[in-house]
Formats: C-alpha cells, structure tokens, sequence
C-alpha cells in the first residue's frame, strides 16, 4: 500500500536521521482528517524533485514531528509537456487540472479563447486559479509526483503564440484538421505545447495565429472529444512515445 504524501519544503536537501515538523494546512490534514499515529508512516515532498520516506514520533492536535529515514531525488523528466487549456464551463477545468496531473504534464495554461464560455474576471479570476491550483496539488499528492506541476496564470492568446514559438513541438488540437497526432516526430524535442480548443471551437484568427508561432494542426481521431478531455488524450498519446512512460 502506497504511504500517503504530503507537501513539506523542509525536505529539501535535508539528511537521513532528521527531525521535521509538519504543520500548517498539511500537518492539519496528517493529524486531524487522516489521524495517523505515532509509528506510522507518510512520505514527503517538495515538489521540486525531493522526496523523504518518513515515521511519525509525535502527533499532535494539528501537527506531525517525523524522522526522515530515506530521501531521494529525481530529476524533473524531458520532454516536459505544457498543455494550454481554453477555460471550459462549470467544473470541467477542475477534471481537466486532475487528470492531466495525473498522468503527469508539467505545466497547465488556462487560456481566455475567444469561444470559451466561461469567463475569469477580477474575484472570479482569483477564486477559480485557486481551484485549479487546490486541483493540481491535491491530485499530484494522489499520484505521488515529486514535481508539482505549475498552473499558470490565466493567459492570453499572444501569451500562447509565444509559447508556441518558444516550444520544440507546437501541437495545435482541432477536428477538422488533416495532420494525426501520431504523425508528428519526437526525436529530439525537449519541449511540447499542446493547445486544447474550448467548447466552441477555435477561431480562424486564433488558427491563423498559431500556425504563424509554428504551431502544427493536427486531430486526434474520429471521434471529437470535450475541451476537458481532448488534452488529456493528447498528452498521453505523446508521453507513450517517449522514455518518461516507457
């Protein structure tokens, strides 16, 4: 069984043998919803590659002190993948946040398409990149990530043209587009940024744009699939092909 994880900086470079305290809303969560016990154990992590294995020695109302008993380091993994996600309605940005974390994409966009039906305005804004974040931290703790992915701020279509010019890969999702996914070569790209359209489709300005950054058109299949899972698909069919998922 998988020990449950939690977010902690003080496992940064910290030694074998260490004590840490663990507070806060994490040690909150350890202590008062999870309520382990002294003798048990939970991992650590950064989110910047660092993670601790450790056993609890004291727990409190709404604290854990812990030993660290091992650590280890993982570089974060090439390519990295970026996935630019047009803002879709309801709760649909919160599943497409958890499944791409899960299946471990290093940076999510959130992006005011011209189509997007929902719309981030002032405390909207604030409140709804603070679910998306919540999200992301939550289903990287469920999937024991040692890098947190990165959730950006909300961004806008020339923000995305200069990550398409900035990328290796510029993948551009749309369903009437000739150009499968599959076709698209890897060898040598270190970084990837896949566009995902919002429930209204992509503009022929926002298509035109795009293209002129590098981007390359492509579709997935057949099948036309929602704003909240077209990225996911993506993701993981471009991740199959590369060592971070062989």
């Amino acid at each position: 069984m998988s020990l449950p994880v939690f977010l902690s900086p003080s496992v940064t470079g910290v030694p074998v043998g260490t004590s840490i305290v663990l507070d806060g809303d994490e040690g909150r969560h350890a202590a008062t919803v999870m309520r382990i016990r002294v003798g048990e154990q939970i991992a650590l992590t950064d989110g910047a590659g660092s993670s601790a294995t450790c056993t609890v020695t004291e727990a409190g109302k709404a604290r854990l002190a812990v030993r660290v008993d091992t650590v280890r380091y993982a570089d974060r993994p090439l390519p990295s993948v970026t996935v630019v996600q047009a803002i879709p309605k309801g709760d649909r940005g919160e599943l497409a946040v958890e499944m791409l974390t899960e299946i471990d994409v290093d940076r999510i966009v959130p992006w005011a398409a011209s189509r997007s039906v929902a719309v981030w305005r002032g405390e909207r804004a604030a409140k709804s990149l603070a679910r998306w974040r919540a999200t992301a931290l939550a289903a990287s703790k469920q999937a024991r990530r040692s890098w947190l992915p990165e959730v950006t701020e909300q961004a806008s279509t020339d923000d995305v043209v200069a990550l398409l010019r900035e990328a290796d890969l510029a993948v551009v999702l749309h369903e009437s587009a000739r150009v499968p996914l599959a076709a698209l070569p890897l060898e040598g790209v270190e970084r990837v940024v896949v566009v995902v359209g919002p429930e209204g489709g992509l503009t022929d300005e926002e298509l035109a744009a795009f293209s002129a950054a590098g981007g390359e058109v492509v579709r997935l299949g057949s099948s036309v699939l929602r704003t909240s899972t077209a990225g996911v698909v993506a993701a993981s069919a471009l991740l199959a092909r590369t060592i971070r998922w062989s």
